[in-house]
């Protein structure tokens, strides 16, 4: 269901629909977003170009690793930096995951992690503590909802497509919403290639949180829209699997 601009609280009188007072609060939101996001923001559509540089490992050795209140058990490589590969405290972990097995490197498909023109078939996960109260679908209706632009569009598989005001930042991005029973709406984030062979797997970014104080990004292509949902109880219960404390 497409988000409404809301109207003005009771009490403002002649006041403008949306106040100065609120604007530079939601300007300084959207600042923090964005510097949340930098280090692998959608403009990393050329993120793949790199994936040959991340020191693969076919080992499934146990690392166990502890990110805020949480603590995670994973096999070495489903973890895409070398560095990462250590047991004990950390601030992040990047993984890597084919789609859909979800499953880590293998020597025998070695082609996936290395050819960009095959890395849309992963997906990229960043785990790290949460550092906002509210995930994607959580800062629809009080961020993202105020920045949307012109009239919505139905695209498909149940998405409805916004348009971004010019003035909010986010370039030539879209942001793709559907409704979910029961649960938040869906809130996705994306730079739709001109066409589907451009698709890279870093077209499409959302953030969710799970356990106790994680934040879990993750960025697929664009190619996958239409599994949206699967995609994203997929990355879930990934995640869930591997947490020792699920919350």
């Amino acid at each position: 269901m497409a988000a409404q601009h809301h109207s003005a609280p009771p009490g403002t009188g002649e006041l403008p629909l949306i106040s100065n007072a609120f604007l530079y609060k939601l300007t300084g939101t959207i600042a923090a977003l964005a510097l949340l996001t930098a280090g692998i923001s959608v403009s990393g559509r050329f993120f793949g170009e790199r994936i040959a540089l991340a020191g693969h490992t076919d080992s499934t050795e146990t690392i166990n690793l502890t990110i805020g209140e949480d603590k995670l058990t994973l096999p070495a490589n489903v973890i895409r930096f070398a560095r990462q590969r250590q047991n004990g405290p950390t601030e992040r972990v990047d993984l890597y995951l084919t789609w859909p097995d979800l499953t880590g490197y293998e020597t025998d498909r070695r082609a996936i992690f290395n050819d960009v023109k095959l890395s849309d078939s992963l997906i990229f996960l960043q785990i790290s503590q949460s550092t906002m109260s509210r995930d994607m679908s959580g800062r629809l209706e009080p961020i993202y909802s105020y920045l949307f632009d012109g009239t919505p569009r139905e695209a498909a598989d149940g998405l409805t497509m916004h348009r971004m005001k010019p003035e909010a930042g986010y370039g030539d991005e879209v942001f793709f919403t559907a409704p979910r029973p029961g649960t938040a709406d869906y809130v996705v984030r994306c730079i739709l290639p001109a066409t589907p062979e451009e698709a890279t797997s870093g077209d499409c970014q959302r953030d969710i949180h799970l356990g106790n104080d994680l934040s879990v990004m993750y960025r697929f292509s664009s190619r996958h829209l239409a599994d949206w949902q699967h995609i994203d109880a997929e990355i879930q219960s990934f995640v869930v699997s591997h947490l020792a404390n699920p919350a």
